[in-house]
C-alpha cells in the first residue's frame, strides 16, 4: 500500500450505490442512460481516429471489410496464434451470431486476409508487443513478430468495429472493418495496472473482469497488492494461519477472504491468456498487522495483536532482529515464486514508519537476495531506494507535488545506478483519489484528480528535474487502492475513464500526446462502455456522446 495519511470516513455500500447510480453529486454520475456531459453531437464515435491507446500512426483509406456469416479467422499454425484466433472468436460470436471457424493457416499465405481475418506471425519492426493491421475489401490483417503484438492488434481492430459488439446477444451489425493501415508499438515496455485485494477482497471473477477492462487497453502488468494490515490473501502451506486468521477479516469490518493456490493459478493464467503479466506484492517490512495477527512468533513481546479494520497506516512492522522474520519471509517469497510464472515480484517497503531506520537497512539487505535466490527481480515502492539496490530492480514512484525534493533525490540516485523506474505519481496516477471534493468514493490525501490531471502529463519528464535520466523510466503504473471500493462496480467508477489515459502515456508515443484530440478519443469509448455494462464518471471535461 501506498500514501495513506488521512482517515477517510467509510461509506456504507448501500449509500455508495446508491449515490452513484443517481448521480447524486457533482462528482459522479451514471454511465448509462442520462448525459451529464458536456459535448455530444461532435463526438466522435470510432474509426482510425477514435483509438486509444493512439497509435504510432493510422492512415485511413479504401473500403472497409464487412464480417459475415462466411468469414473465417486465419491464424499462423502454433498453440499462441491459435490462441489469440480463439480469443477473438470468443469476442465476435456473441454479437453477430456468426460460427467464425478459427483455421490454422501456412505462414507464407498472401497477406490481404482474403476470407477473413488473419492473425499472422513473421519478422518485422515491431518488437514484443508491436503489429501492423491492415483493412480492405478482402479481408483484415494483423501482423506481429510475437502473439502479444497479435493480441494487441486484436483490441484495435475491437475498437474499430461498432461499439455493440462487446454486446453478450446477437445484434443486427453491420460489422464492418474500415480500411486503412495501423503501425504499432509501445513506448514502454512495462505499462501497469494495480488492485488493491487486501483492503477489500475480490473475487476471482471480479479480477477476471477487471482483467479484461485493462485487456482492451493494452496494459501488459496487473499487480495484485495481496497483503496489508486489514487481509493477507492468499494461502501460504507452511503458514496456514495467514490465510485462515490473517484472511477472515477486511476494512471495515466485514468478512474479507483469500485465495486458495488453485484460484491463484487462475487468476495468473487468465492475465496471461489476456497477455497481462501477474506482479505479486507481499508488502513489508510494515503493513503487516495481518500477518502479525496471525502468529504471535512475528511480534516482538510474542502477542499476537487483533485484527485491524481501519485504515490509518504505518504501526505495523515485521521485527528485523528476530531469526523467525526471515523464516516466514523466505517460506513466503518461495510459495509465492514457485505459483507466478512472471518476472517480478514486489516486496512493498513503503511507510515502515515503526521500523528504525538501520532496521530497515537491514532486513531489506536480507530480503532482496531472497527474492533474486527464487528467480524474480525485485520492485518496491520508492521508499526502498533509501537502501542501494542492486541494478535491475525496479522502483515504484508514488510521490506528487509535495513530495519532499530529499526523496525525490533518493529516487534520482538509485536511478542513475542503474534502478529502473516505474511511474504511479499518486496525484496523477492513483485511480482511488477523489475526482472532484464531491466524489462519494475514494479518498483525497493527494488532492482530487480529474481525467485531464491524470492524462497531461509526460513519464519521460516527470522526474527529470529532480535528476532521473529519462532512460531509467520503465514505464507507468495506475494503482487503484480499495479503503473505501467494495464490489466491481466502484471499481469501474474509479478507475474509468482515468485507466485509459495512463494506459495512452505507456503506449503512445510522446508525439502524440494532446489533451483535446485525447478528450474527443475518450468520449468515443463511452458507448462501447455502456454495452459491456460497466460504471464510470461521466467527467464534466469530457465531451460525451449524447443520447
Amino acid at each position: 500500500m501506498a500514501g495513506r495519511r488521512h482517515t477517510a470516513l467509510r461509506l456504507t455500500a448501500s449509500l455508495l450505490l446508491l449515490t452513484v447510480a443517481t448521480g447524486g453529486t457533482d462528482g459522479a454520475a451514471p454511465a448509462s442512460g442520462t448525459d451529464t456531459g458536456t459535448g455530444g453531437a461532435d463526438a466522435p464515435t470510432g474509426g482510425f481516429g477514435a483509438l486509444v491507446p493512439a497509435p504510432v500512426s493510422a492512415e485511413p483509406g479504401g473500403a472497409p471489410y464487412r464480417i459475415t456469416p462466411g468469414t473465417r479467422i486465419l491464424v499462423h499454425d502454433t498453440p499462441e496464434a491459435r490462441g489469440v484466433g480463439e480469443y477473438l472468436a470468443g469476442l465476435l460470436r456473441p454479437s453477430t451470431g456468426y460460427r467464425l471457424p478459427v483455421t490454422a493457416r501456412d505462414g507464407g499465405a498472401e497477406e490481404d486476409g482474403s476470407g477473413g481475418i488473419r492473425l499472422r506471425l513473421a519478422d518485422g519492426p515491431w518488437g514484443e508487443e508491436g503489429y501492423r493491421l491492415t483493412s480492405g475489401p478482402s479481408g483484415v490483417t494483423v501482423t506481429a513478430e510475437r502473439p502479444a503484438g497479435l493480441f494487441h492488434g486484436v483490441q484495435t481492430l475491437r475498437q474499430l468495429l461498432p461499439a455493440e459488439v462487446e454486446s453478450g446477444r446477437v445484434r443486427p451489425g453491420p460489422w464492418q472493418v474500415p480500411g486503412g493501415v495501423v503501425e504499432d508499438r509501445p513506448r514502454y515496455a512495462y505499462r501497469g495496472a494495480h488492485l488493491d485485494v487486501a483492503r477489500h477482497f475480490f473475487t476471482v471473477d471480479q479480477v477476471k473482469r477487471y482483467v479484461d477492462q485493462l485487456a482492451l487497453y493494452k496494459i501488459n502488468t496487473l499487480h495484485l497488492h495481496l497483503t496489508d494490515d486489514q487481509g493477507w490473501r492468499l494461502a501460504i502451506d507452511s503458514w496456514p494461519r495467514l490465510a485462515a486468521v490473517g484472511g477472515a477479516t477486511e476494512a471495515g469490518g466485514t468478512p474479507g477472504g483469500y485465495y486458495t493456490k488453485d484460484q491463484y493459478r487462475e487468476i495468473v493464467a487468465y492475465a496471461a491468456s489476456r497477455h497481462l503479466e501477474v506482479v505479486p506484492e507481499i508488502d513489508m517490512p510494515g503493513h503487516t498487522n495481518a500477518a502479525l495477527a496471525s502468529y504471535a512468533e512475528l511480534n516482538r513481546d510474542g502477542v499476537a495483536p487483533p485484527p485491524y479494520t481501519g485504515i490509518e497506516v504505518g504501526f505495523s512492522s515485521l521485527c528485523a532482529d528476530k531469526e523467525v522474520t526471515y523464516d516466514f519471509v523466505e517460506d513466503v517469497i518461495r510459495e509465492v515464486a514457485a505459483l507466478t510464472p512472471g518476472r517480478y515480484l514486489h516486496i512493498g517497503g513503503d511507510e515502515a514508519h515503526s521500523t528504525p531506520d538501520d532496521d530497515y537497512a537491514a532486513f531489506m539487505a536480507r530480503v532482496r537476495p531472497v527474492v533474486a535466490e527464487h528467480g524474480k527481480t525485485v520492485i518496491g515502492w520508492h521508499q526502498t531506494t533509501a537502501v542501494r539496490s542492486a541494478p535491475g530492480e525496479l522502483a515504484q514512484y508514488w510521490g506528487h507535488d509535495a513530495t519532499d525534493a530529499a526523496e525525490r533525490a533518493r529516487v534520482a540516485e538509485a536511478a542513475r545506478a542503474g534502478t529502473g523506474i516505474v511511474l504511479s505519481p499518486a496525484d496523477r496516477a492513483y485511480l482511488d483519489m477523489k475526482y472532484t471534493a464531491d466524489t462519494p468514493l475514494g479518498l483525497d490525501w493527494a488532492g482530487t484528480v480529474e481525467v485531464r490531471r491524470s492524462y497531461d502529463w509526460d513519464p519521460a519528464t516527470y522526474l527529470a528535474a529532480s535528476g532521473v535520466p529519462e532512460d531509467a523510466v520503465r514505464g507507468v503504473e495506475a494503482p487503484l487502492w480499495t479503503e473505501t471500493l467494495t464490489d466491481s462496480r466502484e471499481l469501474e467508477f474509479m478507475a474509468f475513464p482515468r485507466l485509459p489515459g495512463i494506459a495512452e502515456l505507456g503506449w503512445s508515443p510522446a508525439s502524440a500526446h494532446d489533451w483535446e484530440d485525447y478528450r474527443q478519443r475518450l468520449a468515443a469509448q463511452a458507448p462501447r462502455w455502456d454495452v459491456m455494462g460497466m460504471e464510470y464518471y461521466r467527467s464534466p471535461q469530457v465531451p460525451w456522446p449524447s443520447g
